[in-house]
């Protein structure tokens, strides 16, 4: 595991979205507005997604998310993945592990 003092703290944003949006279609639209080393994006299904991010880009990633889909409703921001989980079970649920970044 990757300390913070070098990789840095993360951000982790949960997103409701119009249930048309699939992970790399949303990927590629965030990189589009944003560098290639901005957010991340978790896992997106069911209308649901988890997008990673510096802290000091939540805003500029809430209002690249709103650009992308203007249905789309930040419900919750925090440091670790397990708590938006806990918060929101629709994420654990759709959940489907994916590989490393």
């Amino acid at each position: 595991m990757v300390v913070k003092a070098v990789r840095g703290r993360r951000r982790y944003i949960a997103f409701r979205l119009s249930v048309s949006f699939r992970r790399a279609d949303l990927t590629s639209r965030l990189r589009f507005y944003m560098d290639d080393r901005g957010p991340y994006v978790v896992q997106c299904s069911n209308g649901w997604a988890i997008v990673e991010c510096r802290p000091e880009e939540v805003k500029k990633t809430v209002l690249v998310m709103s650009m992308i889909d203007p249905f789309s409703v930040s419900l919750l921001t925090s440091g670790t993945i397990i708590s938006l989980r806990r918060k929101y079970p629709n994420l654990q649920k759709s959940h489907v592990s994916v590989g490393v970044k």
